[in-house]
């Protein structure tokens, strides 16, 4: 599993799956204890897929940040988010040298570290891989899709036509 279904809701604690889409919302599940809850439209709601790190030359992708933090504690527990922010500054500075210490803050940096923790203890850390690594699985499948397209014979009916409706 990767990052593209793991969400962070505004207002309730820990990460949650996305389970399903509903015409209101979405049904989320809870990677803390495993209870399910509906999501409204309204709420505020973060994919971790989305999420970036402010840095010097530009923003780093929350699943780089997470794979690096994996690598240097060989996917094991980091430190905890209940540290000093003095601790956790440093922490992150061996993690992502480059992060910009103005517009990322001490609470940032312990949202990191304890979602970090959340999907290492539900087992998700070995799992994370960069959407690159995606990619050329996919490739052949398209290329085929665009080497079979010319040989198919358009009908008539699959023509699109625009209809133009006086006001």
């Amino acid at each position: 599993m990767n990052l593209d279904k793991i969400l962070a809701i505004s207002g309730k604690p820990g990460l949650y799956v996305l389970k399903v889409q509903t015409r209101t919302g979405f049904v989320a599940e809870s990677l803390l204890d495993g209870k399910k809850i509906t999501v409204n439209l309204k709420s505020n709601v973060s994919l971790l897929s989305e999420i970036s790190i402010y840095t010097y030359e530009g923003e780093k992708p929350l699943t780089e940040v997470m794979q690096k933090i994996a690598a240097k504690e060989n996917k094991g527990q980091a430190i905890s988010h209940k540290e000093d922010n003095a601790t956790l500054s440093a922490y992150f500075k061996e993690i992502l040298p480059e992060y910009d210490e103005e517009r990322v803050y001490p609470s940032d940096i312990k949202k990191v570290l304890n979602w970090y923790n959340t999907l290492q203890a539900k087992g998700l850390v070995t799992d994370l891989a960069p959407a690159a690594a995606e990619a050329p699985e996919e490739t052949p499948a398209v290329e085929e899709k665009v080497k079979k397209a010319p040989a198919a014979k358009k009908s008539k009916s699959s023509e699109r036509r625009i209809i133009v409706f006086p006001n």
